[in-house]
């Protein structure tokens, strides 16, 4: 871990509860930062994946249980803090065409609570995730910053349209935001609505025929460890603000021979079928997402260690190890599918 960072926080991690933000949490705090990380109330008092992690860990951590759409509370979260990681949002597409009320409530009207805080509070700097599914079916490859927003499902339209939202308060307030662009971030903790856990939990559970959607797309997995070392280098990094970077592997692979790629780390023989539920709606599916990360090695001097065929080998094995063990694997219910 770098330990080289200027600034320690405190800084506010949002969706600290999920998977990116776990991960982030537990790298930020090994960092040495001081972290208030904000979890999504609930009556079970849970803290999602943060509670998986090393009580270290967890005593270190100031948790505030709360709700992204609720001005009030955010601006409890945000006072007195220095730095916002802000990664809340519902995310998965298909349960983006069923609830996207939802979407615009949490990723929209949530983000702008975080900006109006932001700004209020005069805070240093407002990281702002993005997704790569703003970008659409790709025009050209690899896919840069300039690219051509397209927003193909509900979801993904949220996302635009918090994205040009955090912008707008950089262009009009000067609330110093810089907008970080992940590409199909994997690993331990992903939820099972995502294709790779999904694919993995199966054949983990004793399945030979998996269930999956659309085979021919393509995705630039990102190892969890890369996107987390991104967001720590946007902290960290001058001369940002009012930027967007992309973070990916700068790799394209098809679901199909993701799967058989998987497939064969496990020794497993496998029957992939078509499962209808799982296909988007035609004009729906995003076809190619491939990253051009040089914007991301150039601001950030960032790059990805897991990168290429084998690095993504890499990663899926670790992925694989986690996911394959008992205590993890009863946590997915990999015979319903997850919208």
């Amino acid at each position: 871990m770098n330990n080289s960072f200027s600034v320690r926080g405190p800084v506010l991690v949002t969706g600290a509860d999920g998977f990116i933000g776990s991960h982030l949490v537990e790298a930020l705090v090994k960092g040495g930062w001081q972290v208030k990380a904000f979890v999504q109330y609930n009556s079970l008092n849970s803290w999602g994946w943060l509670d998986s992690l090393p009580k270290e860990i967890i005593d270190s951590l100031e948790v505030f249980s709360g709700d992204i759409r609720d001005p009030n509370g955010v601006r409890v979260a945000v006072k007195g803090c220095t730095h916002i990681l802000h990664l809340a949002a519902l995310i998965a597409i298909p349960y983006s065409y069923h609830s996207p009320d939802a979407y615009v409530d949490t990723n929209v009207k949530g983000t702008l609570n975080i900006l109006h805080a932001a700004r209020d509070f005069n805070i240093e700097k407002m990281v702002h995730t993005s997704t790569s599914e703003v970008y659409g079916t790709a025009k050209y490859v690899p896919i840069d910053e300039n690219h051509p927003l397209c927003g193909q499902s509900p979801y993904s339209a949220s996302k635009i349209a918090a994205d040009q939202l955090a912008y707008s308060f950089y262009a009009s307030f000067g609330v110093p935001v810089t907008i970080i662009r992940p590409f199909n971030t994997y690993g331990p903790r992903q939820s099972a609505r995502a294709v790779i856990p999904a694919i993995i939990t199966q054949i983990a559970s004793g399945a030979t025929e998996i269930k999956l959607g659309a085979l021919s797309p393509t995705r630039d997995f990102s190892y969890i460890d890369d996107t987390v070392r991104g967001f720590i280098a946007s902290l960290e990094a001058k001369n940002i603000i009012g930027e967007i970077i992309n973070l990916g592997s700068n790799f394209e692979i098809t679901i199909g021979e993701t799967a058989n790629m998987i497939a064969g780390i496990m020794g497993v023989k496998i029957k992939i079928i078509s499962d209808e539920l799982r296909f988007r709606p035609q004009n729906s599916e995003v076809d190619r997402l491939w990253a051009n990360n040089s914007r991301a090695r150039e601001l950030l001097k960032w790059s990805p260690e897991y990168f290429g065929e084998e690095g993504f080998r890499s990663g899926l094995v670790k992925t694989i190890d986690w996911l394959s063990d008992p205590t993890n694997l009863g946590r997915y219910k990999s015979g319903i599918y997850n919208i």
